[in-house]
């Protein structure tokens, strides 16, 4: 039982009571008649479990958009229902007014709806749904706690497709541009010109020339339908926070801008987040369901406090990849974990692949680098130079093994990451 405001000023009102009968007999009787006149209430209230509760809900919603979470009430307790109906969610789903007053004869229903912002990617559950019921004195309330299950799966906000239309444009110019076109084996053959001075004769069509008697040669273009494979690492490195959201955050809006640049270009493209296993795998889908299927996996993509193993991320990619490929490591330029893990493997990628790696900036090392206010400040200043200068060293020596290396601001890393993957389009490099 559950007490209203109405009680407490029915029994402040005994203090009336007292001051005409001052005794304590008065005090025990008006004690009592506040009792029996809640207990009295809360029996005529409707009971809270014959309430029918069910719940509609979106199958998804991307992260900051609202839904909406509805609640189908229907009274079949045989009295009339006045309560207060909360629909419970965690604190991440952002629940905008959670609570609802309903007031239904019996055999009646209602549509009571709850609009919920979420702030988290992943799978949100819905808590149980409460139903306080309020007598007819309105002076207590019945109150019992449903369980109405729901999930809402919060994908990615991808608040990178902004970059997209441009990055389109330009894939567009390389598509019709003759500067885009390559000689040699591995690519695609797109059409004949005249030979002029400089082009190599091993890509002169003998054949056609003899027919136009003119010189002619080849000239290709790079290949479409190549296999793009993303890899998102989830170690610990992942965990680190940047501009207060986790680097993974950033990683995994690079890989949805790059995914839905690569699928229109006609490349196939793959995911894979690994860090000791695979944490969530997209392959096999292709054309508009790509966005879809990689949104859907990257929701409940989490760093987990563990050391990646490169040499397992090695097997994996072996393991799906038989020719030729773009692999994007969507991984931390963080020198030691690098030195002591990536760096021994990579050449076994950039052997067969060409490799880029992606990782996030911290801004933060970079103020550290101009502090000179005091003591403290010189000495955090000369502790992020060292730390600047070792990322830097060993981003040469990634690039020495065939690494192509994309190190930006959160913000940034996503058009940074398409703009090279333009780039090497444009140099026949994939």
């Amino acid at each position: 039982m559950a007490l209203t405001w109405r009680a407490a000023v029915l029994a402040a009102l005994g203090i009336v009571a007292v001051a005409v009968v001052p005794a304590t007999g008065t005090v025990l009787l008006w004690a009592l008649v506040v009792l029996v006149v809640c207990v009295l209430d809360a029996a005529l209230a409707a009971s809270p479990r014959r309430v029918e509760v069910s719940r509609r809900l979106p199958s998804a919603v991307r992260l900051t958009e609202p839904a909406v979470s509805t609640l189908t009430l229907r009274n079949v307790s045989g009295r009339r229902l006045r309560a207060l109906v909360r629909d419970a969610w965690a604190p991440s789903t952002g629940a905008v007014d959670p609570r609802h007053r309903v007031d239904l004869p019996d055999g009646d229903g209602t549509l009571v709806r709850t609009t919920l912002v979420p702030t988290r990617r992943g799978d949100a559950h819905a808590d149980r749904v409460t139903i306080r019921s309020v007598g007819p004195l309105g002076v207590a309330a019945r109150q019992a706690s449903l369980e109405v299950p729901g999930r809402l799966r919060v994908l990615p906000e991808f608040a990178s497709r902004r970059h997209l239309p441009s990055r389109l444009a330009r894939l567009r110019e390389l598509d019709g541009r003759a500067a885009v076109q390559v000689r040699g084996a591995g690519t695609e053959f797109d059409s004949l010109r005249e030979y002029v001075i400089g082009d190599d004769v091993r890509s002169i069509d003998w054949r056609a020339s003899a027919r136009r008697a003119d010189v002619v040669v080849r000239t290709w273009r790079p290949e479409r339908d190549r296999r793009v494979l993303v890899i998102l690492d989830t170690g610990r490195t992942s965990a680190v926070r940047v501009f207060d959201a986790p680097r993974i955050d950033a990683s995994i809006e690079a890989a949805l801008l790059l995914t839905a640049l690569a699928a229109r270009a006609g490349d196939r493209v793959e995911l894979l987040a690994y860090d000791r296993r695979v944490r969530a795998r997209v392959a096999g889908t292709s054309g508009a369901q790509v966005m879809s299927a990689m949104a859907d996996a990257l929701a409940n993509a989490q760093p987990d406090l563990l050391e990646t193993d490169w040499t397992g991320v090695v097997a994996q990619v072996r393991r799906r990849l038989s020719q030729r490929a773009l692999v994007v490591l969507l991984t931390a330029l963080d020198p030691a974990a690098v030195e002591q893990g990536l760096l021994p493997v990579v050449g076994q990628l950039a052997e067969r692949h060409q490799v880029v790696l992606a990782s996030v900036a911290d801004p933060e090392v970079a103020a550290l680098a101009r502090g000179r206010e005091d003591v403290s400040a010189v000495f955090d200043a000369a502790a992020a130079e060292r730390t600047e200068l070792d990322r830097a060293a060993v981003g040469v020596r990634l690039r020495q093994r065939g690494v192509e290396v994309v190190e930006a601001l959160p913000d940034e890393l996503a058009p940074r990451l398409a703009d090279t993957y333009l780039a090497l389009k444009a140099a026949g490099r994939l």
